[in-house]
């Protein structure tokens, strides 16, 4: 599974931090009640909201392997588009991509 160019810079250059932060995420993660699909469809649906195309890629590559269909992966990254507007859309190219290429 490939991290972004982002993230790959902040674990290589700033382990100090990037190590911290992977433990409080992992923390969070062991936490919630969702199956790892939901958590993940959910998560991207807050990326695209976001507009951190950085990390579409990674995170449908999970969603997929965790049973997520390129629909309802699409559907994740919409869900935000009445309370965002048409800022999610741009995440569909690198999402669709990523979940293309996982079938490949």
């Amino acid at each position: 599974m490939t991290v972004s160019p982002a993230f790959q810079a902040f674990a290589e250059e700033a382990p100090q931090f990037q190590q911290p932060w992977m433990a409080m995420v992992g923390q969070l993660a062991a936490g919630t009640p969702l199956d790892a699909k939901t958590e993940e469809l959910a998560y991207l649906a807050v990326l695209a909201a976001a507009g951190m195309e950085s990390g579409i890629a990674f995170h449908v590559a999970s969603a997929r392997r965790a049973g997520a269909s390129r629909d309802e992966v699409i559907s994740a990254l919409l869900v935000g588009l009445p309370a965002v507007g048409q800022r999610v859309i741009s995440s569909l190219p690198a999402a669709l991509t990523a979940y293309d290429a996982e079938s490949s």
